[in-house]
C-alpha cells in the first residue's frame, strides 16, 4: 500500500483520529495510561503487517537493556528482538506520521512539550520474554510517553503474551492487554512499571517513546485518584 493512500485515508478519517486522540489525552489526565482495543486504523495496521513480514531474520537484533554507551544483553530481563524504525517501508513511514499527528495534538491540549519520538518493532519468539521494568528513571531521562501497538491477527486467550502494566511499585496483579492486532497502549514512562508475559507463538509489536528536551518542565501531573488498582 502506497504512503500516498495513507495519507490521504487519514485526511478522510480525521474527525475519529480527533477522537481517539480526545480519549487519549482525559485518559492521561486521568489515570496516566490509555488502553485502546483496535485503536489504529486498520489500513495502517495492514500496511505495517506488510511491512514486518518482508523483514528478514537478519533485520532483528537481540534487545539489549540501558542506553547509549551503558547497553548490554541480559536474557534473565529479556530475550525479545528488535528493528529500530527508520521510515524507509511505507508502512513504517505512515506510522511515524501518525505518531507526529498524535505528537501534536498532545503538545496542544496537554502542553507535553513533546519533541521527538523513536520507536522499534519487537519480534517475541515462543518462550520470549521482558520482565518488570520503567521505561525511565525520574529525572534520569527525557522519556515522556511509552507507546506499544500490536500486529497479531487471530490472537487467543491461550496464545499467551500478555503486555501486564503496574499501579506501581508496590502493585503485584497489575492489568493485562492482549497483543491483538491494532490495540493501541500509551502510558507515562516514569509511573508505570511493565512486563511481557512468555507467548506461544511469534509476537510481534512495536514499542516507541515520546521525548521531550533535557531540562523540559513541562510534566503531566497525575491526581491522587490515578493513584487507584488499574
Amino acid at each position: 500500500m502506497a504512503i500516498e493512500v495513507l495519507h490521504l485515508d487519514a485526511a478522510c478519517d480525521n474527525s475519529v483520529h480527533e477522537v481517539l486522540f480526545e480519549k487519549i489525552a482525559n485518559d492521561l489526565l486521568e489515570k496516566g495510561y490509555s488502553i485502546t482495543p483496535t485503536g489504529l486504523p486498520l489500513e495502517l495496521v495492514d500496511a505495517i503487517q506488510t511491512d514486518i513480514a518482508q523483514l528478514g531474520h537478519t533485520e532483528f537484533s537481540p534487545a539489549a537493556i540501558g542506553r547509549h554507551d551503558d547497553t548490554s544483553l541480559n536474557k534473565f530481563v529479556r530475550t525479545d528482538s528488535i528493528c529500530w524504525i527508520e521510515g524507509e517501508m511505507p508502512g513504517c513511514a505512515a506510522w511515524n506520521a501518525w505518531m507526529e499527528e498524535l505528537k501534536l495534538y498532545l503538545n496542544r491540549r496537554l502542553y507535553l512539550g513533546l519533541f521527538a519520538f523513536e520507536s522499534h518493532v519487537a519480534q517475541y519468539q515462543p518462550g520470549n520474554f521482558y520482565k518488570r521494568h520503567v521505561d525511565a528513571f525520574r529525572g534520569g531521562n527525557n522519556r515522556v510517553l511509552s507507546v506499544v501497538s500490536y500486529f497479531n491477527s487471530g490472537w487467543n486467550p491461550d496464545d499467551g503474551g500478555e503486555l501486564v502494566l503496574y499501579k506501581d511499585d508496590e502493585d503485584m496483579v497489575g492489568i493485562k492487554v492482549t497483543p491483538a492486532a491494532g490495540t493501541l497502549v500509551i502510558f507515562l514512562s516514569e509511573e508505570f512499571p511493565h512486563e511481557v508475559l512468555p507467548a506461544n507463538r511469534t509476537r510481534h509489536s512495536i514499542a516507541g517513546w515520546f521525548r521531550q528536551n533535557p531540562g523540559s518542565d513541562h510534566l503531566l501531573e497525575l491526581p491522587d485518584s490515578a493513584g487507584s488498582p488499574i
